[in-house]
Formats: structure tokens, C-alpha cells, sequence
């Protein structure tokens, strides 16, 4: 994403926790390093934020070098954290008694989309601030939809994650049964696909991953699992009965436990197979797969 605002009409500069990492990325950008949030936020008209949560926004407003000593009136906070509402909207009334804008606009897309600048952007916020940056999210979105106000767009990208969190578990369930059922992985996918039952992780990452055994490092279970249970708590404390999503986020905390921080989210298959005693891999069925 910072790779197309560096190569927009832009004045960029960047900011991050690991300095190395800002200052590498400068010098292969022509770009400039800057050493703390508020020199980031200083002389600047939009700051944008992509963090692992909301709380991590929040925990740099504050301090000498915090985004609060850089922020001026009349700029705006483009927040593209996958985080939760009600901090979003926390952020949003601290900001706005300083008079900056604040949109939450988490994104879409994976990896490939990133590097592609097509993602999906979710922003939650006013109208007339989400026209404001909408020429850097052209610059990495290639699909910008206004869900609602402040926090409308992290409490979208919950649930959208929350439905991911649902179809690969799911998937490998019904997967696992038919195994035992003596149908095939790939056979059962095949048809799975062709009919009513598919999903993004049934017809992509099933094939590409499962079924191959690779299982690529691109975005973490346990950033998944922070998700799901952004979505129950959200439906929890609007008083809406979603079971599914409670059942769902306990699940995936079962699975990050179990496979650790560092672990692929489609990795959570794994720990559906060693459940059922199934490896889900292309080919003939092992003698555990049979039909018992």
C-alpha cells in the first residue's frame, strides 16, 4: 500500500516501530524516514495507520512524540487497521476536539491485492472526509464502498472475516467427514465448486493450499482470530443473537493457541485434521480416510 502512495502525486513520508524498516523502505522509494509519530503527522495533510489493532492506534496519540503533537486542524487520520469500533470511535471524539477528521478504512485483498492496488476499502466515517482522502485510497483500492459512519467500516471488515473464519472451518469439516465418508478431497471440491457450496475458501484456498500442502504465511490465524472476535463481541454488545459467531470465535481461539502466533490462518485446517484423524491432501485416501 505505501509502495503506491510512494509512487503517487504524493509527498510521503513513513513511520514505523522497527526504524530499519522505515528507513529501508526511504531509501528503495526515494521517499523520506522520519523517526517519530509526530514528525510523521507534522506539515502533513493526511496520516494514514495500518496496525494489527485499534489499541496500537490509539497508544500513539499520546506523548511528546505522539500523532497528537503533530496533528493540526482540518487534516485527517485515514485508519486502514483492521481494528474494532468502539476504539475507532474513541479515536474519532479525541481527534475531533482538536478539529481532525478521522476515517476508519480497513481493507480487502490479501497480499495479492495489496501489491495489485486493487483492494477492497471499507471506510467508515463522514462523506465529505472519505472524498477528502479518496484520491490516496484510489491509489491502493481498487474498490472504495462507504459503509456507514465512524467505525461502520472496521465493524464491516469483522464480519467479513468473521464469514472467512466460518467457510475455512466449515470446509475442512465437511471435507474431513466425507474423507471418512470415502470421497476424495479433490474430488469432493470439484463438486463442491460446480454447486451451492462453494466459498472463496472452498474454489481458492482449499486448491491451493490445502489440498497442496503448502500452506503460505499471509495473514496470521491469530490476526484472524482478533477478528472473529471483534465480530461476536460487536453482536454481543449490540444485543443481536449470533450464535454461529460466538461458536466461531471460540473455535479460532482454540486454533491459535494451539498452532501459535506465527501460523498462516488456513493453517487452522490443521488443527480440524489432527480433530478428525483426516489429512486433507490431493491423491488416493489413506487407510485412516477410509469409510470406517
Amino acid at each position: 500500500m505505501a509502495v503506491h502512495l510512494a509512487h503517487g502525486p504524493f509527498d510521503l513520508v513513513v513511520w514505523n516501530r522497527t526504524a530499519s524498516r522505515a528507513h529501508d523502505f526511504a531509501a528503495t522509494q526515494s521517499v523520506r524516514a522520519v523517526a517519530t509519530p509526530a514528525a510523521a503527522a507534522t506539515d502533513r495533510d493526511v496520516v494514514v495507520t495500518c496496525f494489527p489493532t485499534s489499541r496500537e492506534v490509539e497508544a500513539l496519540l499520546d506523548g511528546p512524540d505522539g500523532l497528537l503533537a503533530g496533528l493540526q486542524p482540518g487534516m485527517t487520520l485515514l485508519d486502514c487497521t483492521s481494528g474494532d469500533p468502539a476504539t475507532s470511535r474513541a479515536i474519532a471524539a479525541r481527534l475531533a476536539d482538536k478539529g481532525v477528521h478521522f476515517v476508519d478504512a480497513p481493507v480487502s485483498g490479501g497480499v495479492s491485492g495489496a501489491v495489485a492496488g486493487t483492494l477492497t476499502v471499507m471506510c467508515g466515517g463522514d462523506a465529505a472526509d472519505i472524498a477528502r482522502v479518496r484520491p490516496l485510497l484510489d491509489a491502493f483500492g481498487g474498490r472504495i464502498v462507504h459503509a456507514g459512519p465512524v467505525g461502520a467500516g472496521h465493524a464491516l471488515k469483522a464480519v467479513n472475516n468473521a464469514l472467512l473464519a466460518m467457510n475455512i472451518w466449515g470446509a475442512a469439516e465437511g471435507l474431513a467427514t466425507l474423507a471418512h465418508a470415502g470421497v476424495r478431497p479433490d474430488v469432493a471440491l470439484e463438486v463442491i465448486n460446480a454447486s451451492s457450496g462453494r466459498s472463496n475458501a472452498t474454489e481458492n484456498l482449499f486448491p491451493e493450499r490445502v489440498l497442496t500442502g503448502a500452506f503460505p504465511r499471509t495473514f496470521k490465524a491469530a490476526l484472524l482470530d482478533k477478528d472473529v472476535g471483534i465480530a461476536a463481541e460487536m453482536a454481543q454488545l449490540l444485543h443481536v443473537d449470533a450464535p454461529l459467531l460466538a461458536h466461531t470465535a471460540a473455535l479460532w481461539r482454540e486454533a491459535h493457541a494451539e498452532l501459535g502466533d506465527e501460523a498462516d490462518h488456513v493453517e487452522a485446517v490443521r488443527v480440524v485434521e489432527r480433530r478428525t484423524g483426516v489429512q486433507l491432501r490431493s491423491g488416493s485416501l489413506s487407510n485412516e480416510q477410509a469409510l470406517s
